[in-house]
C-alpha cells in the first residue's frame, strides 16, 4: 500500500516549490511530482531571457536571491531556484508525470506515470496543483502546424543566421523572439491577427520593436492570418479574405499558452465563463480539498498571475491545508 502523505503538490515551478516549502514548515508530509525537471517551465524559456521583474520579487521561502543585475536572466534563476530545493531538502519526483486525479474517502488518489514508464499512484489527503501553464501552447489548428520546421517555443537565434523566419504573433513571447532573430541575422516577418501590437507588451519592448518595423528591418503583416505552413512558405490570408505566400524557412507559432488540466476531468471543476476556475480567498476549487496555486487556475487571465503573486497563493493555500487537517485529524473523511 502507497504513503499516504497530508498535501501531493503538483508541479515543481517557482510557486510549488514555494508551497513545498510552506508545508514543510508547518509539519506537513507532502510530495512534489513533475512531470519535467525543477522549474520545468523557465528551463524552457529563451536561453538569453532576462525576466521582466526583480530578483526580490522572484524569491521564495525567505532566500535571498542575490544577483549581478536588478534583473535575474534565465540561468540565474534555474540555479537560484535549484539551490533552494537543495538547501530545503523538498522532496521532490522529477519526471513523474500525473495522469488523472481521483476522489477517494480519504481524499485524493493521484495517478503517475514515471520516467521509467511504470504507472503508480501517490494518495494524499489534499492535492495542490501548481502546474503553470506554459508546456501547454494555444495551437493554430492549420496543416503543418506539426512540421520539423514549427516551433511554439523559441529558444535563441543562432540556428537562425541568414534563414527566412515567420513569427507568428503579437505579444511579448513573439516581440521578443522576433527582435532577438533579427539581432541574430535572421530575416524576420511577423504575422499578426489584430492590427496593431498588444497594448500589454513590455514598455521597453514595444518601440524597439515598432522603430524595427518602421525602419524596415523587421516585416509586419497586420490583420492576416498563417493558414498554411509548408516547408518553404507560408500560406497567409489578409482581412479582406485574399491570400499570399511567404516564403519560410522556419516559423515560430508563439501565440499564447493556457494551463492544461486535463489530469483533473475526473472531479468536474466549476469555472467561469472566461475558463478561469471558481477558487475561494485560499484557492480551493469546487472540489473541497483540491488547490489551484499560481497562473494554473486562470485560463483567461494568465496575463495576471506571476511568480510574484502566486508564491503568496501557495502559502495561503498552505495555511488553509494545515487548518483543515488539525480541525480533522480525529473527525470523518472529507465530505464531498
Amino acid at each position: 500500500m502507497s504513503e499516504m502523505y497530508d498535501v501531493a503538490i503538483v508541479g515543481a515551478g517557482p510557486v510549488g516549490l514555494a508551497a513545498a516549502i510552506a508545508c514543510k514548515r508547518a509539519g506537513l508530509t507532502y510530495v512534489v511530482l513533475e512531470k519535467g525537471c525543477v522549474v520545468n517551465a523557465i528551463f524552457e524559456y529563451p536561453t538569453y531571457m532576462t525576466f521582466f521583474t526583480t530578483s526580490p520579487r522572484l524569491e521564495i521561502g525567505e532566500h535571498p536571491f542575490v544577483t549581478l543585475r536588478e534583473r535575474p536572466d534565465r540561468r540565474e534563476a534555474l540555479s537560484y531556484y535549484r539551490l533552494v530545493a537543495e538547501r530545503e531538502g523538498l522532496h521532490i519526483e522529477q519526471y513523474t508525470e500525473v495522469t488523472q486525479v481521483h476522489a477517494a474517502p480519504a481524499g485524493f488518489t493521484v495517478e503517475v506515470n514515471r520516467r521509467d514508464g511504470t504507472d503508480g499512484v501517490v494518495e494524499a489527503r489534499r492535492v495542490m496543483v501548481a502546474t503553470g501553464y506554459y508546456d501547454h501552447p494555444v495551437r493554430l489548428g492549420i496543416p503543418g502546424e506539426d512540421s520539423e520546421n514549427v516551433s511554439h517555443y523559441y529558444t535563441e537565434a543562432h540556428p537562425f543566421w541568414g534563414l527566412r523566419v515567420t513569427v507568428i504573433g503579437a505579444g511579448s513571447s513573439a516581440a521578443d523572439a522576433a527582435l532577438d532573430l533579427w539581432r541574430g541575422g535572421a530575416k524576420v516577418t511577423m504575422v499578426v491577427r489584430a492590427p496593431t501590437l498588444k497594448p500589454t507588451l513590455k514598455y521597453w519592448i514595444r518601440p524597439d520593436l515598432e522603430n524595427r518595423i518602421k525602419e524596415g528591418s523587421i516585416t509586419a503583416h497586420f490583420n492576416a492570418q498563417v493558414v498554411e505552413i509548408h516547408p518553404e512558405y507560408v500560406l497567409v490570408q489578409r482581412a479582406d479574405g485574399t491570400t499570399f505566400e511567404l516564403p519560410t524557412h522556419f516559423t515560430f507559432a508563439l501565440t499564447g499558452y493556457r494551463p492544461d488540466l486535463s489530469f483533473l476531468s475526473d472531479l468536474n471543476l466549476a469555472r467561469h465563463p472566461d475558463a478561469c476556475l471558481i477558487l475561494d480567498e485560499h484557492y480551493q476549487s469546487s472540489v473541497p480539498g483540491l488547490f489551484v496555486v499560481g497562473s494554473a487556475g486562470f485560463a483567461g487571465k494568465t496575463n495576471q498571475v506571476f511568480i510574484e503573486n502566486g508564491r503568496h497563493h501557495a502559502q495561503l493555500a498552505v495555511a488553509e491545508i494545515e487548518r483543515q487537517l488539525m480541525a480533522t485529524r480525529t473527525a470523518a473523511p472529507l465530505s464531498r
